[in-house]
């Protein structure tokens, strides 16, 4: 059997919007995809990010945060995509070669600054919005979502 493509996410720190999007691309597409994500400056996942997450019915416990190097040269993947403009810009070539690349800028929202409860709002706010772009995404390339149990 055909290993299934990988789709690799990308952004600076590997705490925050590349975990998320890649959750909810294995939940919406596992199936389909050997998904992975990875930090240019990995800094270990964000408390708010297993917390917004949880929330959204998905366990974290499973997921690290992992360096790009890990990827270089080791694997190909069909998809790259990028995350923050940090990442955007400083992505090596060499991960998409044969593949596709693409950017989808998120606000970080660990950069964000107030209270406990806004900062769980902006990371609500960006979570929601990756899982909207990744259902779009998978349903732009053909790839039908699957609305499983949460996990």
């Amino acid at each position: 059997m055909p290993a299934k493509p990988q789709v690799l996410f990308i952004c600076t720190g590997n705490s925050a919007r590349s975990q998320m999007a890649e959750a909810f691309t294995r939940r919406y597409a596992g199936e389909h995809f050997d998904v992975q994500s990875a930090g240019l400056e990995p800094k270990g996942i964000n408390p708010y990010t297993i917390k917004v997450m949880a929330e959204a019915g998905y366990d974290m416990s499973a997921h690290r945060s992992k360096s790009l190097r890990e990827f270089m040269g080791h694997t190909h993947s069909r998809y790259v995509i990028t995350v923050c403009g940090h990442a955007d810009a400083s992505c090596p070539r060499g991960l998409w070669s044969n593949g596709i690349k693409l950017h989808w800028p998120f606000e970080d929202p660990a950069a964000f600054q107030g209270s406990e409860a806004e900062t769980l709002e902006q990371f609500r706010k960006v979570r929601d919005q990756i899982e909207a772009k990744v259902i779009a995404w998978l349903e732009e390339i053909g790839v039908r979502p699957q609305f499983a149990q949460p996990g």
